[in-house]
């Protein structure tokens, strides 16, 4: 099953670049008295809601289509080739004269072809000065943008400011009289199997009106480091996106962006962003006609159970900093090895929570922070900076020949070494490298299970840091003979440092 989407690897709802495998119908035929039709499941026996049609009568005028054509100029046929003359052959020169003349068939200069592309998409209303809300993905790459109301009045619109990162986009229309406007609800306060009703544009069939339930919460449909989808049986189609998801008192509580589908239709499993969300962004947009995010400047990764046991951590919950940004605002506050149990008063459970909340914090404002640090909870407060637009990331390349002393940790799949010129040069890495750089790494090991390869630099174990080889094989073997079952490891890899726990077996290290 694939998701239609507008992340690069996946499709737009509205975009030719869809998905476009063939639809696969599956027909359940079952003839009346027999045991399969008067089943009845608690899905399909769900009392039904009998007001949708005032619900929306009274929304529909807050909801538009939206046409965005791209304008492309190709060369049409040119015909024959310039025939080759000498260099400055006066041939050459007349030869020149007469294609600008009668061009190639002897109309002209090379004729130009311009093509239209158009994408078709919805939105809302939410200023009755006609400021309208829709999704990036829409819009994205338009020369020129339509907004179709509902009685079919035609108004071009200009872009206010657009996100990628969240797919929303801000557009502005200037109308004769005021609009209807529909307003923002509380995404927060839907519950899973609660009403909603969804109006857009699929397949170019204005004012469409769907129902269904909200189906879940907090989606995480792998589009963007910000995904908290909400999911709804709701038919979705393509056009639908950039339409609004309406509670069953007419608020927008989210934005429909996404389907997963084998056929590009909908099958009942459609995602929109939380109007919470979204209220922030639009609000940025229309104010500044970018986004500005919170940042806290640092590198995270995954709480796994081996991490969680070798700091001693009951369970695996937060996020493990790697690394803090020596420009960002943690600087100095947190450290690498710490790990974020909760930020400004909201727990961090997994991961993926936490780049969300830092990002809708207000920028300059001073917030608690719990960490796990050296086996114990501590609080500290960081002023929330602003997320830069430029990311970079540390690459390296690992080419050379080999040749230096190795010292094999027996139990774990590594052979290391220290870091000086040779390897410095062998394994490419930076002048000032800090640490033990991996030279081999033992197949089926819990090293390469771990995803350590050779060129990779072990900078600290147990949050301790290290510098020659005996520093790392001292470390393993005294929590080896502690019986702990892990060790972590800090190591330097292509994508940046990441911590490592590593499964501790019976061994000694030894030369190699």
């Amino acid at each position: 099953m694939s998701l239609t989407q507008s992340r690069p690897v996946l499709s737009h709802l509205v975009q030719s670049r869809l998905l476009r495998s063939t639809a696969v119908a599956l027909a359940l035929l079952a003839a009346p008295g027999t045991e399969f039709a008067n089943a009845q499941s608690p899905a399909t026996a769900r009392p039904q809601q009998d007001d949708f049609a005032d619900l929306a009568a009274r929304v529909l005028p807050g909801v538009v289509n939206i046409a965005s054509t791209q304008v492309s100029k190709e060369r049409a046929d040119t015909g024959p080739e310039m025939p080759v003359f000498p260099p400055g052959s006066p041939l050459e020169k007349m030869f020149r004269d007469f294609l600008d003349r009668n061009g190639p068939h002897g109309g002209g200069q090379g004729r130009q072809e311009t093509r239209k592309s158009q994408s078709l998409g919805s939105g809302f209303i939410i200023d009755p000065a006609g400021i309208v809300v829709t999704n990036n993905h829409v819009i994205d790459g338009a020369d020129e943008i339509t907004v179709i109301l509902q009685d079919g009045t035609t108004l071009k619109a200009t872009l206010v400011g657009r996100d990628e990162a969240v797919d929303i986009a801000v557009l502005k229309v200037t109308p004769e009289k005021p609009l209807t406007a529909v307003a923002f609800g509380d995404s927060d306060k839907e519950r899973v199997g609660e009403w909603v009703m969804a109006i857009g544009n699929p397949l170019g069939l204005g004012g469409t009106v769907t129902r269904g339930i909200v189906s879940a919460r907090g989606r995480d449909i792998r589009s963007g480091r910000y995904d908290d989808f909400i999911q709804t049986d709701a038919a979705i189609n393509r056009g639908n996106s950039g339409g609004p998801l309406f509670n069953m008192n007419g608020e927008v509580i989210g934005i429909n962006t996404a389907i997963a589908s084998p056929s590009g239709g909908s099958i009942g499993l459609g995602f929109s962003i939380p109007s919470n969300q979204a209220k922030n962004v639009v609000e940025q947009l229309r104010n500044f006609g970018k986004t500005r995010r919170g940042w806290l400047g640092v590198n995270i990764q995954q709480v796994t159970p081996d991490i969680a046991e070798s700091v001693g951590l009951k369970e695996p919950v937060g996020a493990m900093v790697a690394r803090a940004d020596e420009k960002g605002p943690a600087i100095g506050k947190i450290n690498g090895g710490d790990i974020i149990l909760k930020f400004n008063g909201t727990d961090i459970k997994e991961l993926r929570t936490l780049p969300r909340v830092v990002a809708d914090t207000p920028i300059g404002k001073d917030v608690p922070v719990v960490l796990w640090r050296d086996g114990k909870e501590m609080t500290v407060t960081v002023k929330v900076g602003e997320l830069p637009e430029d990311v970079t990331k540390l690459a390296s390349t690992n080419t050379g020949p080999a040749a230096p002393r190795k010292v094999e940790i027996s139990g774990l799949g590594l052979k290391i070494a220290p870091v000086n010129k040779d390897t410095t040069e062998q394994f490419q890495l930076p002048a000032d490298q800090k640490g033990v750089v991996i030279t081999d790494v033992t197949s089926g090991s819990p090293a390469e299970d771990k995803g350590l390869k050779p060129g990779d630099v072990i900078t600290e174990v147990q949050q301790e840091e290290v510098k020659i080889p005996s520093d790392v094989t001292d470390r393993v073997e005294k929590f080896r003979k502690a019986g702990r079952k892990s060790v972590l490891m800090l190591v330097q890899t292509q994508n940046g440092p990441r911590f490592i726990a590593l499964s501790l077996a019976p061994g000694k290290g030894v030369p190699g």
